[in-house]
């Protein structure tokens, strides 16, 4: 019992009085020209106000391929903790806010039907979502406040009608008197603009009460009562969602209401505005936002509607006039449909009235790991291992169905994902990956979607329960299995190129986990200061054209070439440059000493490299690692595998499970000789 108090406590702190209290704020029509004039922006628009909203996270500018690019940081999703983060497409995202501006500032593109355009799976849905959810926050906060309006009689709120479109209450003031009203209202930091006119319901409203008042416009007010608003998708409050259905089923009364049959017999008309539910999509998200999903599957009838919408800023109700809307609209369609509209002459009103924004798949690996990263991680897959590189291999299957092959016939597709991943490659400057990228202009715009990847890395985790670890080869079967039923791989050259792509990962993999485990084997940290030590003796006596003093017998000796060769070779140093490689060696040593600082040779990536594979080399043969292929291991080799699978465990992530399955494997590639020298 005490637990659930502290539970209501804890509650109560939370869910604090003070912001109900600012949220359900209601007053006068004077007490908000009040609040008003101390905050001019509460009378923003939807475009404004979204691109407000977007602005007030923050963002921060990086180069690229030496374009500026900005990153956004509100498509972090961070009030939701990353969960529908969009990764990769800070470009096209840059474009969106961009569209965003400029019909913030009344350029033009508010007149415009924004369209995000990709093949399925590319992010469209979840950037919308993001928009959405972040209104719904933001309307929530000072910043984002905006007010509607109701209708009461004789004074008494308890009879509280609310508009039914949300509208800005300063359209209740007459046009003729509007531009006194802006300009008392604005400010330096923004200027309010009052337009359009009321809906047909508070029309009405406002035109009995006018007659009421024998044309007394202040008394009319009176009767008006303003309230915050907050946009709420689930109370169908300033955000609206639209899907299609078939066609027989559309009925454009979805998008602009529809008439209250049981009401025409209290007011007498079917053209009473009260006897009309102003519950469409576009009624319900005028002040916020709407979405299209799969936009182009419209009926012909909803296209004029959404096109009166966008340019006009208006709809049709049925049995009344245009009525005045303020609502982003924004909608989403595939590749088939979009092809459809542009073979479609009779769509080119549509077209001419869009804003085509390219929303493709990823094609830069760290952003497609960090797609699943976010489904599939320690927190939300329980009682479950996921081995290193399972995700990561998976995604590099993915980018490598969508990107296309490269003109240069000396560059891989495997090497060209490595560049655009950031990697460097000899002979390939950022200018010529910009010039990759441009020559492969639809790339990201076909290949294998993530849905279809994080279905197959489920099935990899439900389908062996008796497996503490799931590893990249479950995973990759997986993903080869399920291409015999994809419903999207039209022919069958198409699967087999994705088989093949399926071997090169597979192959790439064999290298990180050899390469890895002999990092874990030359991962004795005094073994490797003591070899380390003996190069640089060596190294300093050869530079310096001096003798090396035997450690045993204490006799001057000459540097051991062969040693620093040995090591130097593991890293590609030339017999030609090993001069220039070494006098750099010590010119760093030099340096940090000036510096007064210890040399360590972890700081010098190449040289630690280097010595990692001398120590693997002279230490293999006693580990006798393809004895585990045979399972005939003695005591003494035991203990040593045992060491390595604990340094894997505890510097590369591996769990017990996956650590001895990982060692096996390699075992298994050892023993048939297939080892390759590291580049």
């Amino acid at each position: 019992m005490e637990e659930a108090r502290q539970l209501i406590e804890l509650a109560r702190q939370q869910l604090k009085i003070e912001n109900f209290q600012k949220e359900n704020w209601e007053g006068t029509f004077e007490d908000y020209l009040d609040v008003v004039q101390k905050n001019p922006k509460v009378t923003r628009n939807a475009f404004q106000r979204l691109y407000d909203m977007i602005m007030s996270y923050g963002s921060y500018q990086y180069t690229q391929y030496r374009d500026k690019i900005t990153h956004y940081t509100f498509f972090d999703d961070p009030d939701n903790d990353g969960y529908d983060a969009v990764f990769g497409l800070d470009r096209q995202i840059m474009d969106l806010v961009n569209s965003f501006k400029s019909a913030a500032m009344g350029y033009g593109i508010e007149k415009r039907v924004l369209l995000l355009h990709g093949p399925v799976g590319s992010s469209k849905s979840t950037i919308c979502r993001v928009l959405k959810r972040g209104l719904e926050r933001y309307s929530r906060t000072d910043d984002g406040a905006l007010y509607s309006f109701g209708w009461i009689e004789n004074g008494d709120s308890a009879t509280y009608i609310a508009d039914p479109m949300h509208e800005e209450p300063l359209k209740l003031i007459p046009r003729e008197l509007r531009a006194n009203f802006e300009n008392a209202l604005s400010s330096s930091d923004h200027h309010v603009v009052i337009s359009g006119d009321l809906n047909p319901y508070s029309r009405k409203m406002f035109a009995d009460k006018m007659r009421q008042y024998d044309g007394d416009w202040t008394r009319v007010l009176q009767d008006v009562r303003v309230r915050r608003l907050i946009l709420s998708e689930q109370d169908r409050i300033g955000i609206g969602t639209f899907q299609p259905k078939d066609e027989k089923n559309q009925d454009s009364t979805e998008l602009t209401g529809d008439i209250n049959y049981r009401k025409i017999a209290e007011y007498g008309s079917d053209s009473d505005p009260r006897a009309f539910n102003f519950d469409g999509e576009f009624n319900i998200a005028n002040r916020g936002v709407v979405e299209f999903i799969e936009v182009l599957k419209l009926d012909v009838a909803f296209l004029y509607d959404l096109l009166g919408a966008s340019q006009e800023h208006k709809i049709k109700p049925k049995k009344f006039a245009q009525t005045d809307i303020d609502e982003v609209i924004i909608g989403h369609t595939n590749e088939p449909e979009y092809k459809k509209l542009q073979s479609n002459e009779f769509m080119e009103a549509l077209r001419d009235r869009t804003v085509k924004i390219d929303v493709p798949y990823v094609t830069k690996l760290a952003d497609e790991v960090k797609i699943y990263e976010k489904d599939f991680n320690e927190h939300r897959v329980k009682g479950k291992h996921i081995a290193p590189h399972t995700l990561r291999m998976a995604a590099m299957w993915a980018i490598l169905t969508r990107l296309e092959e490269p003109k240069n016939a000396s560059l891989s597709l495997l090497q060209k994902l490595k560049l655009y991943d950031g990697k460097s490659l000899a002979g390939f400057t950022e200018d010529n990956i910009k010039e990759l990228r441009g020559e492969a202009a639809r790339e990201g715009m076909h290949g294998i979607s993530p849905r279809y990847v994080q279905d197959k890395i489920s099935n990899a985790l439900v389908t062996h329960p008796e497996a503490t670890s799931v590893n990249p080869f479950m995973v990759l079967n997986e993903l080869e299995a399920g291409l015999k039923h994809h419903s999207l791989i039209n022919h069958e050259e198409q699967r087999n190129h994705y088989r093949n792509l399926l071997t090169i990962v597979k192959e790439e993999y064999d290298d990180v986990v050899k390469n890895e485990v002999q990092r874990a084997i030359a991962a004795d940290a005094a073994a490797l200061t003591r070899l380390c030590s003996n190069y640089i003796d060596n190294v300093k006596a050869y530079t310096q054209r001096e003798k090396v003093v035997n450690k045993f017998t204490g006799q001057p000796e000459e540097p051991d070439e062969r040693l620093m060769r040995s090591i130097e070779e593991k890293i590609n140093i030339s017999d030609s440059r090993k001069d220039d490689f070494r006098r750099e060696i010590m010119n760093y040593i030099g340096a940090l000493a000036i510096e007064g600082k210890t040399f360590d040779y972890k700081t010098n990536e190449r040289l630690h490299k280097a010595l990692e594979l001398k120590l693997f080399e002279d230490q293999k043969d006693s580990i006798k690692l393809t004895s585990l292929v045979s399972k005939v291991i003695d005591r003494e080799t035991q203990e040593k595998i045992d060491v390595v699978k604990s340094r894997l465990i505890r510097d590369f992530g591996y769990n017990d499970e996956s650590a001895t399955d990982v060692l096996h494997y390699v075992a298994s590639i050892f023993a048939r000789g297939t080892t390759k020298k590291p580049d």
